[in-house]
């Protein structure tokens, strides 16, 4: 038990150590009407010889000199000595656990009282508040009586009479409720115009199924959203972060809120959201701040950053959109972009080469196939303006059963790559009679390879999640060993498998299994074949350490 929980489980017995007197103060003696005790028997010599037995149910606590200190003075040294610490050293312990465990060490001491008070930075979300266990799916009561505690906890900590500093960062996340947004709302206001609150990061969630919203819900939900950043026009110009959820703008100016009015905003998700479906969604708005943007299952028909100058990480998950689905223009300072998707029916392969034109600094790319077949056009030449500065690289969902050398095209175009991250899609929920029908029949990427004698003298470092003693799976690893002569690590996972999987046999996908203890010296000498052999690391329940 280390000294916080200790003292979180004594907050209802208040034991505390009596304050020590002042150096050189004689003792008080008792009051006049108070009789001294009685005097204990003197013992006899042979019971004072014999050692008197420590007190029952005492427990004893062994100190670094030998001696022996009881355990509830023990634990109360150690409330002392945490209670001894600056605000800035327990202020930081606080920040790391919840605000209702900070709220509870409120009740310690009145050195602990007004601690959760003075945190610079505040993370208030409607989920903690949820009774547990809650329905599934949540019933419109649940989330009122979850918002009327968030109300409640909001105007406690932002409310000016109760701050003892000012509020670095707010996030907050609520349900789209205006009985508790009318009270919400000024509160985060005045804290804003009081200069109490810095930055706010607001997540607007939303429990309903996507499939279940028609799009007269989603006008109407852009529409709410709207009517609140109207009505508190200081949340606007306070936001460094916004998360939206099933919201369609096709009446609403999206452009105008996100990129003129939130003038500090930093960081900007949209999930199940758009302009009208099959929309083409422009973004230009060069005095924006913005660093990242996360576009998550959106109905755009394609999204065109004509000018985003701060924009440093771009996300585009799940996308609708029958060709490229995003057009790049100025984003001078883009450096890490993220692609995920599955494949369906409706969609047609493009080329990276032609997504990435206008980018100029990208230095980590992620590409995720989602188990699916391949989105993209063999290409590799054509790769190499784009792929100049490319130090990070990760090829995710390749299906199982694939032939994994054609990622090498990507290597071929990128001469300065430092770490190589493939990630094995092997999902027993996804096989058989569990797969869904919109999805098409998965057939091995064809790729033509011209090496041309390339090296990739940097790379320095390989992982493969999802490892199988597959021959594919040797198969490219010793042609890695081939093209990177300065290769120190390679790494070898496991499987990690979703929840659908775990109640399923993972053998109905393929019976290959990660190597057990005793097949690791057969594995790595498959790998080496002859050939110098980097560190190679066997790490199966590597999903368990995250």
């Amino acid at each position: 038990m280390n000294s916080l929980q200790f003292l979180l489980q004594c907050s209802s017995r208040r034991i505390a150590l009596p304050p020590p007197p002042p150096a050189g103060a004689r003792p008080r003696p008792p009051p006049h009407h108070v009789l001294p005790p009685p005097r204990s028997p003197r013992p006899s010599p042979k019971a004072a010889a014999r050692p008197r037995p420590p007190p029952r149910h005492a427990h004893v606590y062994a100190l670094d000199d030998g001696s022996k200190m009881p355990l509830h003075h023990q634990q109360l040294e150690d409330e002392d000595r945490l209670s001894m610490l600056t605000d800035d050293i327990l202020l930081s312990v606080l920040g790391r656990v919840s605000l209702h465990m900070a709220v509870r060490t409120a009740v310690l001491s009145t050195r602990w009282r007004q601690l959760p008070w003075l945190l610079p930075e505040l993370s208030i979300d409607v989920e903690d508040f949820l009774s547990v266990p809650c329905t599934e799916p949540l019933e419109a009561n649940d989330m009122e009586e979850a918002m009327m505690s968030l109300t409640k906890a909001t105007r406690g900590f932002v409310a000016d009479q109760k701050r003892g500093s000012t509020i670095s960062s707010l996030r907050l996340k609520l349900y789209l409720i205006n009985t508790f947004l009318c009270e919400v709302g000024p509160l985060v206001c005045d804290a804003i115009d009081n200069g109490l609150l810095k930055d706010l990061d607001l997540t607007v969630l939303d429990e309903t199924n996507p499939l279940d919203r028609s799009d007269e819900d989603m006008l109407q939900r852009a529409q709410e959203i709207d009517t609140f950043f109207h009505a508190y026009p200081s949340v606007l110009h306070c936001l460094t972060k916004l998360s939206l959820k099933n919201a369609g703008f096709d009446k609403l100016d999206m452009h105008h809120v996100l990129f003129d009015c939130c003038k500090q905003l930093k960081h900007l998700s949209l999930c199940y959201c758009d302009t009208g479906t099959y929309s083409v969604f422009k973004i230009d708005a060069p005095n924006s701040k913005l660093c990242v943007l996360d576009i998550d299952k959106c109905r755009f028909e394609r999204l065109e950053l004509v000018c985003l100058p701060k924009l440093e990480m771009f996300i585009c998950t799940t996308w609708v959109s029958h060709h490229v689905p995003v057009i790049f223009g100025f984003v001078p300072s883009l450096g890490e972009l993220e692609l995920s998707c599955g494949k369906l029916y409706d969609r047609f392969p493009f080329k990276l080469s032609e997504l990435l034109h206008g980018t100029t600094s990208i230095h980590s790319l992620t590409l995720d196939f989602e188990g699916e077949n391949l989105w993209l056009q063999p290409e590799m030449e054509e790769l190499c303006t784009a792929f100049n500065k490319l130090k990070k690289l990760s090829v995710c969902g390749v299906f199982v059963e694939f032939d994994i050398l054609w990622i090498t095209a990507f290597l071929v175009a990128a001469p300065f790559i430092e770490k190589l991250h493939i990630q094995v899609w092997n999902h027993a929920c996804d096989a058989g009679e569990f797969r869904g029908d919109v999805y098409r029949d998965r057939s091995t990427p064809q790729w033509e390879m011209r090496f041309n004698g390339s090296e990739n003298r940097l790379l320095k470092e390989l992982e493969i999640d999802g490892f199988r003693a597959l021959e594919q799976q040797f198969l490219f690893i010793r042609s890695m060993l081939e093209r990177s002569p300065n290769l120190q690590k390679i790494i070898l996972r496991g499987d990690d498998q979703c929840d659908d999987c775990r109640p399923l046999d993972a053998s109905l996908l393929h019976p290959s299994k990660f190597p057990e203890k005793d097949e690791e010296e057969m594995v790595v000498e498959r790998i080496r074949d002859g050939i110098f052999s980097p560190e190679i690391i066997f790490d199966e329940d590597w999903s368990l350490s995250i």
